[in-house]
């Protein structure tokens, strides 16, 4: 089956980052990234990157038509919550199917208040108040259409109430709801139900994203995932979030028919929600494996780079470089294979004590390089550097200086690996529009 070109917007969000770690390796997807040509991360990650003006800019609609167009796209992943409604108002517009709930629960999940109104009569929900009629607290105001926590204020009494209902647009006043915080991650076939439903806790936030989060079993949230999807009719991905109120009931807080940031919690439990939503969508038939094990996941700040460099060789040390010990440093060795995917010759270079061969092959090493110079303890591994354009891996500093000097090369150590070891390599050609 041919692959399909799919375009995730904007693809600089925690939203579009988790679609692109989903789909980055599967051979059913050619992967396209798009946003605003502004500082973000998705450049770094995504081989195809495009610029689109956001939607609040005059004629974003036309440049995102004229881009699915050029690049023949099948299916558009909407990654951020107001972008999901606009593309479904304009669904009929796009050449291109946009993979989201009907136009109907993309508006109505984009309001709280809503929701609430539809699914209060199927699931618990928060009693809702007049900020003029509220008499008991504490109690909760957040923003009618925001996301995760973001605005969410605890408000004690009524001089707290009257300043966060002053600052938070369009606000609605909640029942307080003291208890633990879960987001459940579902996977619906418009004809087999819920096919997937998996709960986790948020041990940790970062603005509104949870960074800290643990998969839990959680008694009941499976029926309240079947309500939810026969009361909207879900479809492919989607999730929701739950709060325990004081009675230690379950209370919905929201519901998102989109990609959820840290569903790579249960995705790698087996369930890829950004491929699996594309295959309900051509009504393949779908059946689950999934691993049965815990999952934590903690995510913290992640270094990508672009290096002005470019080179058409490595040279490489062994001992203590890509051996660290007696076991093989897996970063040097990523960077070694980058090399061979690129056409570009390694050379292993060293002065190793004993026996060379009998060390490559105890590490599984042998036939990985395209030539092997070892060096006795008087000759300069900068004698031996042919090439003009290579780099030079190597832990000793004065090696390192002895070949930049005389070679007039980069050299690295190791803790600069991660520099050259990088999704958008220097010489990788990107796509800007």
């Amino acid at each position: 089956m041919k692959a399909r070109n799919v375009l995730v917007f904007p693809a600089g969000t925690e939203i579009g980052l988790e679609i692109h770690q989903a789909l980055q390796q599967c051979k059913e997807v050619v992967l396209h990234g798009a946003g605003q040509p502004i500082s973000n991360h998705a450049p770094f990650v995504y081989q195809r990157y495009h610029s689109l003006p956001s939607i609040n800019e005059p004629g974003w609609l036309e440049a995102l038509v004229d881009l699915c167009r050029d690049l023949a796209i099948d299916y558009i992943f909407p990654a951020y919550d107001d972008v999901i409604v606009a593309l479904a108002l304009h669904r009929t517009e796009i050449p291109a199917t946009v993979l989201t709930a009907s136009d109907e629960v993309c508006e109505l999940t984009r309001s709280k208040s809503q929701t609430y109104g539809r699914l209060g009569a199927t699931v618990r929900v928060p009693r809702l108040y007049s900020p003029k009629d509220a008499k008991t607290f504490p109690l909760f105001v957040k923003p009618d259409r925001g996301q995760g926590s973001q605005g969410a204020q605890l408000v004690r009494d009524a001089v707290e109430l009257a300043v966060a209902t002053g600052e938070i647009r369009d606000p609605i006043v909640c029942e307080y709801l003291p208890g633990e915080e879960y987001t459940v991650d579902c996977f619906s076939d418009r004809e087999q139900g819920v096919l997937f439903c998996g709960a986790r806790v948020r041990l940790r936030m970062r603005n509104g994203i949870a960074v800290h989060t643990l998969s839990v079993d959680l008694d009941g949230v499976q029926a309240i995932a079947v309500r939810i999807h026969e009361s909207l009719g879900m479809r492919g991905a989607w999730f929701f979030q739950l709060k325990r109120a004081a009675d230690g009931e379950l209370a919905l807080l929201e519901v998102a028919p989109r990609i959820a940031g840290s569903m790579s919690t249960h995705r790698v439990q087996g369930v890829n929600f950004p491929l699996l939503t594309i295959f309900e969508h051509e009504r393949l038939a779908l059946k689950l494996l999934t691993l049965p094990m815990r999952v934590e996941l903690d995510r913290a700040l992640h270094n990508r780079y672009r290096l002005d460099i470019q080179y058409e060789a490595l040279y490489i040390d062994l001992d203590d470089t890509l051996l660290l010990g007696d076991m093989v440093n897996i970063a040097a060795l990523q960077l070694v294979f980058m090399c061979v995917n690129r056409k570009i010759p390694v050379t292993l270079i060293t002065r190793h004590d004993g026996n060379l061969d009998r060390t490559l092959r105890k590490h599984r090493l042998t036939g990985l390089f395209d030539e092997i110079i070892h060096l006795d303890r008087s000759q300069r591994k900068s004698e031996f550097i042919r090439q003009k354009n290579a780099i030079f891996l190597d832990d000793s500093f004065s090696e390192r200086l002895d070949v930049h000097e005389r070679c007039g090369i980069p050299t690295f150590d190791c803790s600069m690996l991660e520099a050259l070891i990088s999704n958008h390599p220097s010489d990788m050609t990107r796509n800007k529009t």
